[in-house]
């Protein structure tokens, strides 16, 4: 396993300080190496370990600082998950219309490159700028088309983000009992692949949760919750066992 990878995983898992450490040493690694895909993973990397500790600002330091190295190299490849980070940050500071034209951007930079399940990521992102800028149907159509795509092709790993998309719809649209079911079936789908949210989804998760316990009492929504735990993903939408 490569850098890349093996920093990836240990992030999904919620590793934190094995990301430091490991993405420190590549830094400076790649940096006397000149290998320029090495140091914008890494900074990258630190960049995301930045905000999923609540610090936008750093956050979008790293990420600039990853964007310069990528932009030096002169390939076009390497801007992608720099340019997403700053999406992320300005989706997060509350900056939607920002958000939304950065998040365009990528769509176009994503399809350029070939890379159709970035793509879907990008829209799935787009869909709660969409979402919470009050634009429902637009955020409904989107989600619809990204889950659609997820479960057509087999993009296993984004399974839990379609049913956290599931969770807000439902609370946008005033079901919170709907809401917390689909918490337990986002949690139950991050768990089974031993996962946690990347952290803007995390901040979109938490809001949701924090409303539908809030709307339904706390035993209420245990118990819509545990139902949503013993459903699978493709269940909770009415598409069969999954």
């Amino acid at each position: 396993m490569n850098f890349s990878d093996e920093v990836r995983s240990a992030f999904r898992r919620g590793e934190t300080d094995t990301v430091v450490t490991m993405s420190e040493a590549e830094v400076a690694r790649a940096a006397a190496a000149g290998d320029f895909g090495g140091e914008v993973e890494a900074r990258y990397a630190l960049a995301r370990v930045a905000i999923r500790g609540g610090d936008l600002r750093a956050g979008a330091d790293r990420a600039r600082e990853a964007l310069v190295v990528a932009l030096r190299s002169g390939d076009r490849r390497l801007e992608e998950r720099p340019r997403h980070v700053l999406a992320a940050v300005a989706r997060m500071s509350g900056d939607l219309v920002r958000a939304r034209e950065l998040y365009r951007e990528s769509i176009a930079l994503n399809e350029a490159l070939e890379r159709p399940e970035t793509v879907n990521s990008e829209y799935h992102n787009l869909a709660f700028c969409e979402l919470g800028l009050g634009n429902l149907d637009v955020a409904r159509s989107l989600f619809t088309a990204g889950r659609e795509r997820v479960f057509r092709h087999g993009w296993d790993d984004f399974v839990p983000y379609v049913c956290l998309a599931g969770a807000a719809l439902a609370s946008a649209e005033g079901d919170p009992g709907r809401a917390a079911r689909m918490i337990g079936v986002t949690d139950g789908a991050f768990a089974a692949l031993g996962q946690v949210p990347d952290p803007d989804d995390a901040a979109d998760l938490a809001a949701i949760r924090a409303a539908a316990m809030e709307a339904l009492g706390e035993a209420g929504f245990a118990e819509r919750y545990a139902q949503g735990r013993d459903l699978r993903p493709r269940e909770a939408f009415g598409d069969g066992p999954r």
